[in-house]
This record gives structure tokens, C-alpha cells and sequence, in this order.
């Protein structure tokens, strides 16, 4: 059975060193499957791909530089936090990293689904999309299939903050929050939503 366990506010860093910690235990068979659910002070984490293209956040952002998929990605308040530290493969339709991730997307989409929030997928980025902006993110890392890092969700995010982030061929104000999209959710309903899809997968 997956073992979540919600962690309340965490520091990225800290986030970060637990991360690999579990992934590693997981590789070892010392775990089951551990799903991360937890929030993060405001933090931009960077990733190969901004890097490479010479991207960084405005100055008033803080940021770390991560070893995930992707861009830029805005972290903080109003914002759940999922990573799931997961051995995959073991299931049927998990033969590749873009299997993985349409499946997160398919959890985000059905647990926004619950509220009669329309999510979709678009071709711009992977991700999930209401009205056509974005409103979560999906990063990941493997190391022998088991991955670390994850996606998030922007809930009720301070206004401007993610909407001021660009980068990685999305221009600012692509990327939003349910709130300003006229949606409110609360996390912890949230969570309750999209936890059975998720368990549903990861316990078949």
C-alpha cells in the first residue's frame, strides 16, 4: 500500500535532501511507494532546461537550482506539493517518462473534475490547463525508474507572484492560479480529491 504522508509547510532544501533520501531507500526495497504532499515557502526552482537556455527568475524571486525536468517552476503559499517516490513500471502503462507523466496529468484533471473544474492538456507544455492558462506543473527525476521531485497544483497563490514568472517558451502571465481563474479550492479538499486517483494507480 502507498504510504502518503502530509508534511505541512517544508523548506525546499529540506524537501530536497528528504527527497533523495527516500528515493534511495525506495531503490533499495526499504520502503513501499511514498507520496510527499506538502507546501513550500516562495522559491523558484530552476531546472536543466533554464539553465541551458540561459533563463533565470527576476531578481525578487529567490530560487534554487534543481536536477527535475523542465524550466522555471514558482513554488509557495496558496500551493500543494506532490512528489511521488515511486518505483515505476511495476503496473500497466508506465513504459516511458511521457506515460508517467500523462498519467499525473490524468489525477490532476480527474481531481479538478470533483469541483466541476474543466483541466486539459495542451501542447504548449506538459501540465494541466483551466481556461487556458496554466495551473499545474510536472517535473520529474529517475534514478533506476524511481522517481523524485513531482508536480504542483496552484491553488490560491499571492497575485502576481507565479503570473510574473517566464521562461521556457511560456510567456509571463501563462501560468496562473485557480483563484484568479474564479475557482476556489481549499488544499486540504483538494488533496482529499486527488488522493483516491492517485491510490487507485500506485495500490493497483
Amino acid at each position: 500500500m502507498l504510504d502518503v504522508r502530509v508534511l505541512g509547510v517544508v523548506p525546499y532544501e529540506d524537501a530536497q535532501a528528504l527527497m533523495k533520501e527516500l528515493q534511495q531507500q525506495r531503490i533499495n526495497g526499504d520502503i513501499k511507494d511514498t507520496l510527499l504532499v506538502l507546501e513550500h515557502p516562495e522559491v523558484v526552482t530552476v531546472g536543466p532546461r533554464a539553465r541551458n537556455d540561459g533563463i533565470a527568475p527576476p531578481a525578487d524571486y529567490p530560487s534554487v537550482a534543481v536536477d527535475r525536468g523542465g524550466g522555471l517552476t514558482w513554488h509557495g503559499p496558496g500551493q500543494v506539493v506532490v512528489y511521488p517516490i515511486v518505483k515505476w513500471g511495476e503496473r500497466q502503462g508506465e513504459t516511458s517518462v511521457a506515460d508517467i507523466i500523462h498519467l499525473i496529468e490524468g489525477w490532476i484533471i480527474n481531481a479538478l473534475a470533483a469541483f466541476d473544474i474543466h483541466g486539459e492538456r495542451d501542447e504548449r507544455m506538459q501540465g494541466v490547463w483551466v481556461d487556458g492558462r496554466k495551473v499545474a506543473s510536472i517535473g520529474l527525476s529517475f534514478l533506476r525508474w524511481v522517481s523524485r521531485h513531482g508536480f504542483s497544483v496552484n491553488l490560491n497563490t499571492p497575485k502576481g507572484r507565479v503570473e510574473g514568472l517566464a521562461g521556457c517558451g511560456l510567456a509571463a502571465d501563462t501560468t496562473t492560479s485557480l483563484v484568479q481563474l474564479g475557482y476556489t479550492i481549499n488544499a486540504e479538499d483538494f488533496v482529499d480529491a486527488l488522493l483516491p486517483f492517485i491510490e487507485a494507480t500506485l495500490n493497483a
